[in-house]
């Protein structure tokens, strides 16, 4: 594909919590996404882009600023944007693109954690509500009736007609939805009965092989699924252990309905979306991306949440239109995180991406969008989840590296002074997946001798991407490790390529 003639149009969709598959582009077993498919038909279907830290929060500050959590400083969920590291829409803004937000934010409300670089935003506070949300924006707090995700894709919708059609514009639309608590908008409650929603093979996973640190998470759809979240009472005969396996498969079928019943007003108000731009006749200069903040548990390994490490939950999906320059029907392959999204954007919209981000920690990816080989793409990416043993889901901190082949995680047992994180301590354990042999990731081989060379070459591999990214291995209490509220100024000192940019080395 030739180079588009001018900088692109953004139009960037994210939704919270949406499972790459739960997408019939990406082979769903359990529903259908027409909508978000048509962007997988007539742009690029992307089948290994990972986030850096699965949890709301953390990864769209790393979306926004192109840097990890330990240089953004939004570590988890009780951290908040403070702008000490630029965003991508700063430098948009400033280089006289119209910019919107309109939906989700997750970052703060306050007057130091509150949009910013938007000529026009309005966002729910936390994670808002299904049904009449409270909306926030410049002028204060609103109550908007309707349903979450219609009333963001209508104002998005206004917003783009109120444009002047040779203004470029970026316009990011943040649905609430399929995040917890699952409250489906009633026109699709008929979709997915119980009962007719297949269970992933790993349902009935008995964690046998899994760290200690895992097997401890509060996960379980059977136990730790409520009937807040079931919106109904649990059945007396589904109650105590012996009916484990039945109360699991019963919830299962609800907790699914709900969640996909969510996802279908997300596939509705895609498409919805996809036509406006059409209408207005800004398809070909316009890239629309669909991606999720992160993957999400979808009854694999008996779980609900995100968090781990493990693919589903690892995996974000990602679509992109821009027939511009994506060939139709194209797929990469090659590993992309949410720290390369911010590079990517600058790039195709025409902007020069190390100037204007000066601390971005990613690179983009638009030559990979236009079927270009790139021989120096990285061929791991680096994970790492700083909630330690969080009061809702138990979930252990960790660290790891992912190649195509295989995937090595570290649970190293501490909080390390992170908000949200329990300062309870537990030994480091390892975990080490063969994903040619194990796709499923059921099997731990960390501890196999067939396996010593693999987990020594991954170990290697984990430093060598430690240092690059700045970040600092946890090795023990009685090794000094810097504090959570150094994160700022030392972390960024410590990233290589943003000491390259600053003092002109490259």
């Amino acid at each position: 594909m030739p180079h588009s003639r001018r900088p692109a149009n953004l139009v960037f969709i994210m939704s919270d919590d949406h499972a790459a598959h739960a997408i019939s582009a990406y082979g769903s077993r359990v529903n259908s996404t027409p909508n978000i498919d048509r962007l997988a038909d007539e742009g690029a279907r992307m089948d290994a882009v990972y986030c850096t830290n699965s949890i709301c929060s953390p990864s769209r500050a790393s979306i926004l600023t192109g840097t990890y959590s330990h240089v953004n400083g939004v570590s988890s969920i009780w951290t908040e944007m403070d702008y000490r590291v630029p965003t991508f829409v700063d430098a948009l803004h400033g280089a006289g693109y119209r910019t919107a937000l309109f939906g989700k934010w997750h970052l703060g409300e306050g007057a130091r954690s509150s949009p910013r670089g938007f000529d026009t935003w309005k966002v729910f506070p936390g994670q808002g509500a299904y049904l009449d949300p409270t909306m926030i924006d410049e002028t204060g707090t609103h109550v908007v009736p309707g349903y979450a995700t219609d009333i963001v894709t209508d104002l998005a919708i206004d917003w783009l007609d109120g444009l002047d059609r040779d203004e470029p514009f970026c316009l990011l639309v943040h649905h609430k939805a399929p995040h917890r608590p699952w409250v489906p908008d009633e026109k699709h409650r008929h979709l997915y009965p119980e009962g007719t929603i297949p269970e992933p093979d790993t349902l009935l996973d008995d964690h046998g092989s899994r760290s200690r640190a895992v097997r401890d998470v509060h996960m379980s759809i059977a136990d730790d699924l409520g009937a807040d979240d079931l919106k109904t009472p649990i059945p007396d005969e589904l109650r105590g252990p012996e009916n484990r396996d039945a109360r699991l498969r019963w919830k299962y079928q609800i907790y699914l309905r709900d969640y996909l019943q969510c996802v279908q007003s997300i596939d509705d108000n895609v498409g919805r979306l996809i036509d406006r731009i059409d209408e207005l006749g800004l398809a070909e200069d316009t890239m629309i991306v669909y991606t999720s903040d992160q993957g999400f548990f979808l009854g694999d390994y008996g779980w609900f949440d995100k968090r781990l490490m493990y693919d589903p939950s690892l995996q974000m999906p990602m679509l992109i239109r821009w027939p511009a320059e994506i060939a139709a029907g194209s797929r990469c392959q090659a590993p992309i995180t949410n720290v390369d999204f911010a590079a990517t954007f600058l790039d195709v919209c025409g902007m020069d991406a190390d100037a204007a981000l000066p601390t971005s920690q990613g690179r983009s990816f638009r030559a990979l969008l236009r079927g270009e080989e790139v021989t120096d793409w990285p061929d791991a990416v680096y994970y790492r989840y700083w909630e330690h043993e969080d009061p809702v889901h138990h979930a252990p901190a960790h660290y790891g590296i992912r190649t195509r082949t295989h995937k090595l995680i570290r649970y190293y047992g501490a909080g390390l002074d992170v908000p949200g994180a329990s300062d309870r301590t537990s030994e480091p354990e390892w975990e080490l997946y063969d994903l040619l042999a194990d796709p499923a990731e059921v099997r731990n081989v960390a501890a196999d001798p067939a396996y010593a060379q693999i987990r020594a070459e991954l170990e290697t591999k984990l430093a060598e991407y430690q240092r690059h990214y700045g970040d600092e291995p946890y090795l023990g209490p009685e090794t000094p490790h810097p504090a959570w509220g150094a994160h700022d100024a030392e972390a960024i000192a410590r990233v290589p390529l943003f000491l390259a940019k600053v003092r002109g080395d490259s």
